[in-house]
């Protein structure tokens, strides 16, 4: 079986008037299915831009990016948003939930759009609020949840499709140290059920309960080291 993630001496440029910034530097990385893995680094180290990357949100200057076997980098626009819809779950710290949307809403939303029965995307909805303690706030808008609450709607949003990968941005950056931990506890599980998670991050306690932090320091892997998972 081949590996979820590959990545081959992926490149990112960007040009700033005449200055060229390497934020990616000849990147080689292996993600295999159910893996928990954790990205580290200072800003500007690359962290931002290899989140870009996994996420299909832009394409490497150079390079190969392998998802699922699939060769991705140089899928065009409605390739790749069909690719974020379906092979990848995102989990933000800001939740990027629709405001104007209730908690069922927003979790089936993205199964709608990909041609989903209501019957069917509704149902699935249901199962994974249950599954995240939600059942009792189906109605509820996000401005009547709590940060917590509203993170477990992102969670649930993030398996609709059942992705190959969940790609966490900050995941627990806008909440308390509790609620928090509730969240990496809920991360945890999903790892243990056999989901593979990619988690950016520069919190050192988020990093721990990952099998593997990778570090990135000036566009390149710096080290690697086992976490607590």
């Amino acid at each position: 079986m081949p590996p979820i993630v590959e990545l081959h001496d992926i490149h990112k440029i960007y040009h700033m008037g005449d200055v060229e910034v390497h934020a990616l530097s000849g990147v080689t990385m292996t993600i295999n299915e159910g893996d928990y893995v954790a990205i580290m680094g200072a800003s500007g180290s690359g962290k931002s831009t290899m989140l870009n990357l996994l996420g299909c949100l832009d394409r490497p200057t150079s390079g190969a990016y392998f998802l699922g076997g699939e060769d991705v980098s140089r899928l065009d626009d409605d390739a790749l948003s069909e690719i974020r819809c379906s092979k990848i779950g995102f989990i933000f710290q800001s939740y990027n939930l629709i405001q104007q949307l209730s908690v069922i809403d927003n979790i089936e939303i993205s199964l709608y759009y990909r041609g989903w029965s209501e019957r069917d995307s509704k149902k699935r909805a249901e199962e994974l609020a249950a599954a995240v303690g939600l059942s009792d706030r189906l109605n509820h808008r996000p401005a009547e949840l709590s940060g917590g609450q509203q993170q477990r709607v992102a969670i649930a949003r993030s398996l609709a499709s059942d992705p190959l990968i969940l790609l966490g941005d900050e995941p627990t950056g806008n909440l308390d140290s509790r609620t928090g931990q509730e969240i990496l506890r809920m991360l945890d599980g999903l790892h243990q059920s056999g989901k593979t998670i990619i988690i950016v991050t520069h919190d050192d306690h988020v990093a721990a309960h990952c099998e593997r932090i990778i570090h990135l320091a000036d566009g390149c892997i710096e080290s690697e080291r086992e976490g607590k998972a």
